[in-house]
């Protein structure tokens, strides 16, 4: 998971971080990624330099930069904690993960103003009016500068820090075994992995019409792949073999006329024959295919005993889906 934290001056983010990373998250502060930048431009590193080069980053490269910097600091399987959001793009861009939520966490202006005195440095407010002022900084109207209040309200959840370091602990750990089942990838369904796979697949190919890739699937698990191309032992078609393809690329004769045969063989007809070849049945499977059927694959699907043909692009061949519907193999196109 993703634990994304904001809120003013002092509310507690580091705390709050702090805990967390005490819990194995990893820490990605977007303040860190700009002080790493003024490091590399030799420059002082201070608040006002850190707003200025963060306003700069979003009007140069968009205001997402930082979330898109930030994500590729991340590790596989592990959690997360970013700090120092303060642009609504930033957060419009993380969210459209599925394991990231955004936490606010505040605190009454006293209490901040407390603490900031209590750390005593240098450059920080000393007084009310002085707090308002340097949040004003962070409350621009323009879209490519720090908008914090905006961030705020984006918020899902809000963490009330205002008593001690033990309670805000527990808040965090509540946090955490609330969203830890929440905040995972969803897995995709059936039909959207082996179509990925047919996607894959089709990588492998080596005509130079349209790739195309199959899958044939029996009790969801996989008997056999396929991909446009020719014959095994056969020159590939991107390297002279197929004549047909080439005199099309030359310009020598138009797509759709032919006068030649095309000696590869489609990414449907690979699958079944390589089942065949393994001594698998196919009777009773699905085919997933990049494209629906043409004719010819459309006979052999119905002849392998395939009961269920799934593609993701209608290929203009509606005499290959006559055949389909005429045999009762069931037809489905992915939205």
């Amino acid at each position: 998971m993703i634990i994304g934290v904001t809120g003013n001056y002092c509310s507690g983010k580091d705390a709050v971080a702090a805990i967390l990373q005490g819990k194995n998250f990893y820490h990605v502060s977007f303040s860190d990624l700009l002080r790493n930048e003024l490091t590399t431009r030799k420059q002082k590193i201070t608040r006002d330099k850190l707003i200025e080069l963060g306003n700069h980053l979003r009007t140069k490269q968009g205001a997402s930069v930082l979330s898109k910097l930030a994500l590729q600091e991340i590790k596989d399987g592990e959690n997360h904690v970013f700090t120092s959001i303060r642009n609504p793009s930033e957060v419009e861009h993380l969210t459209q993960r599925e394991d990231f939520i955004l936490v606010n966490v505040t605190a009454p202006e006293s209490v901040r103003l407390k603490r900031i005195i209590q750390r005593n440095r240098e450059e920080d407010p000393k007084t009310l009016k002085e707090l308002r002022e340097k949040e004003s900084i962070e409350n621009s109207n323009d879209s490519n500068s720090q908008q914090l209040q905006r961030v705020i309200d984006m918020a899902k959840i809000t963490i009330v820090n205002d008593s001690t370091l033990e309670k805000l602990t527990e808040k965090v750990h509540k946090l955490v075994r609330d969203q830890l089942y929440k905040l995972q990838d969803s897995r995709p369904n059936w039909d959207t992995y082996f179509m990925n796979i047919a996607e894959a697949v089709k990588m492998r190919c080596t005509c130079m019409s349209a790739k195309k890739g199959a899958v044939i699937v029996k009790e969801k698990q996989i008997i056999s792949t396929g991909y446009n191309g020719t014959p095994k032992g056969i020159e590939h078609c991107n390297a002279g073999g197929c004549k047909r393809c080439t005199s099309r690329h030359l310009g020598l004769i138009k797509s759709g006329v032919y006068s030649e045969p095309c000696i590869c063989a489609h990414s449907e007809e690979n699958a079944i024959v390589q089942a065949a070849h393994n001594g698998t049945s196919t009777k009773g499977a699905t085919i997933y295919t990049t494209f629906t059927p043409c004719v010819t694959c459309s006979k052999m699907i119905i002849n392998a005993g395939i009961k269920e043909v799934v593609s993701k692009v209608i290929y203009p061949d509606d005499d290959g889906k006559q055949l389909l519907q005429g045999a009762d193999v069931k037809l489905r196109v992915l939205k």
